[in-house]
């Protein structure tokens, strides 16, 4: 039951974020404050889903990931932040990148699919990172054009390079709290 509800949520999820692209006309006919709190709510189910999909789930495992890969788990994871960070200040390295969010939460994915082992890690990880390039991929499709963000000053890398550490870490311990001590040892 539990891998049956991780897999509804992560089509939840993929559902979601994607509907404006597969359904513009039903998506706009929502209009545009009801329609986002309608997906943000079903954001919300999908969310739902997936962590008591994924805690209810006997593990299925395919492969035990080897102990320092726990730490290319967690430089991917740093990257995640960090371009999320860079999306969130408009830095330079958002000039060159296009997709700075999408791109961190692939990193993260990435991560996290190379070191849960089981089916249901593969479900959830890799179902996540299929829905972000599918994401990336339609988005560029709709709209190849692409205006590159201004010219920003240098400290927005630093303060990026520097939330992302805090976020990390901060994250980092509630995932201990929560689940598996994510830093190692």
């Amino acid at each position: 039951m539990g891998t049956i509800l991780l897999i509804l949520g992560v089509a939840l999820w993929a559902g979601a974020h994607l509907f404006k692209r597969l359904a513009p006309a039903r998506r706009a006919a929502l209009g545009e404050e009801a329609g986002k709190g309608r997906i943000a709510l079903a954001l919300l189910a999908a969310i739902l889903l997936m962590v008591i999909g994924y805690r209810m789930a006997e593990p299925v495992w395919l492969w035990v990931a080897p102990g320092w890969m726990v730490h290319l788990n967690n430089l991917l994871v740093l990257i995640g932040f960090y371009l999320f960070a860079v999306s969130g200040l408009k830095t330079n390295l958002h000039r060159r990148i296009r997709h700075p969010q999408l791109s961190g939460f692939k990193a993260w994915a990435l991560g996290h699919l190379l070191v849960v082992g089981t089916l249901q890690g593969v479900i959830l990880f890799g179902g996540l990172l299929a829905w972000a390039v599918i994401a990336v991929i339609m988005i560029n499709r709709a709209s190849r054009d692409w205006t590159r963000p201004p010219e920003a000053p240098i400290w927005k890398e630093g303060a990026a390079a520097v939330g992302a550490l805090f976020a990390m870490l901060v994250v980092g311990h509630i995932h201990g709290w929560l689940g598996p001590w994510p830093f190692g040892g």
